[in-house]
């Protein structure tokens, strides 16, 4: 903990309100959580950590890809964008999204581990890092199942950055680890009442 520098206690108390305001649908999330990544692509390349830092650079063209997303509004001011459920299909793609995500930055740490990233482990990182490229893919669309992969993600980052000497972000992990499961649990509850909402409009607008 000592070893721990000050700009990473900043990435980490912005990256814990990132995932608060995710939880909360508010906008927000996007702005906060580029301070978050700016810093850790610095710390992950700082520590030759090649698949953190892509991590981190995915992160941050995918906040401003949903910070974009998020803000669309109809003529009524009312957000475009609200939160939906994977179909089958879907799901099928986000197996195939993690699938080659996965495969890519295997291979890619695999061989470069000696020359360009020698703290990789590279199963370990490749899993992390393309379970997080899908979790932050649908975050940006609103899907439910995002939590699911972030609750991935976190479980899989604890232990990795703990064996690469970055304790206090193995911390970090674990709050977002319980952060991911209360926002799945809240975003769950939104879809609910936005289903029962539409359930008692229906009938009205049909008669």
């Amino acid at each position: 903990m000592r070893a721990t520098a000050w700009y990473e206690y900043i990435a980490v108390v912005f990256g814990i309100a990132s995932v608060w305001f995710s939880r909360k649908e508010n906008i927000l999330v996007y702005p906060v959580g580029l301070v978050n990544t700016t810093i850790y692509v610095y710390l992950s390349l700082e520590g030759h950590l090649l698949g953190e830092a892509a991590v981190n650079l995915y992160y941050t063209a995918m906040s401003i890809y949903g910070w974009v997303l998020w803000s669309r509004k109809d003529n009524r001011k009312v957000p475009i964008l609200h939160i939906t459920r994977s179909s089958y299909k879907e799901w099928g793609g986000q197996l195939l999204f993690f699938g080659c995500f996965f495969t890519v930055i295997f291979f890619c740490l695999h061989f470069l581990k000696k020359e360009f990233a020698p703290g990789a482990l590279p199963a370990a990182d490749a899993f992390a890092s393309a379970s997080a490229f899908t979790g932050m893919w649908l975050m940006a669309r609103k899907k439910l199942e995002s939590w699911y992969w972030w609750i991935i993600t976190n479980i899989a980052s604890i232990p990795l950055y703990f064996s690469k000497g970055y304790v206090f972000t193995s911390f970090y992990y674990l709050v977002l680890l319980f952060l991911a499961i209360y926002g799945l649990s809240s975003w769950r509850q939104k879809l609910q009442a936005h289903a029962k909402e539409n359930s008692h409009i229906g009938p009205g607008v049909d008669g």
